[in-house]
């Protein structure tokens, strides 16, 4: 199992690193690439076509302002793409134009999409995807879930 990691621009490295962070707990494999979809598209796309050679499972593309990343990739492959829309502090309508771009996607190229920076998100809902086809990853998702209830319900316990 495998997960590529893609992102357009090292300024969000950052809020990308929380999914590979889950990935580690649940110990999938994933790949990052730093590559712009507007600035250098032929590396993009020969990157997409490494992708499908090595028989990635998964797709997670985290963009801002435009946002286009996401929709580029799919565009070029069937593997299934999961957008995060970043926040940019050079944009001005904070993260909720790339949250447009990438929901807004035509018909016929379909992109999962998840809250503004989250990409924990995207690596747990990348991780509840692999499980119907890994045995494995579905019983770490199952103690997962089992453990952030019972840590929940240790919490209330506590407050009252």
């Amino acid at each position: 199992m495998k997960i590529a990691i893609f992102f357009g621009s090292i300024s969000d490295k950052g809020i990308m690193k929380n999914a590979t962070e889950i990935l580690k707990i649940f110990n999938v494999n994933y790949k990052c690439y730093i590559i712009s979809a507007h600035r250098i598209p032929e590396i993009l796309i020969n990157t997409i076509k490494k992708v499908e050679s090595e028989k990635t499972d998964l797709i997670i593309a985290g963009a801002g302002l435009s946002a286009h990343l996401p929709g580029i990739i799919s565009s070029r492959t069937i593997i299934p793409v999961i957008g995060v829309p970043i926040y940019s502090k050079n944009g001005l309508l904070g993260g909720i134009d790339s949250l447009f771009s990438i929901i807004q996607m035509p018909k016929d190229v379909p992109i999962a999409a998840v809250g503004i920076n989250n990409s924990y998100n995207a690596a747990l809902f990348s991780i509840h995807i692999l499980s119907m086809k890994y045995p494995e990853i579905k019983k770490k998702l199952i103690k997962f879930r089992i453990n952030i209830k019972e840590r929940l319900l240790n919490e209330i316990e506590q407050d009252l």
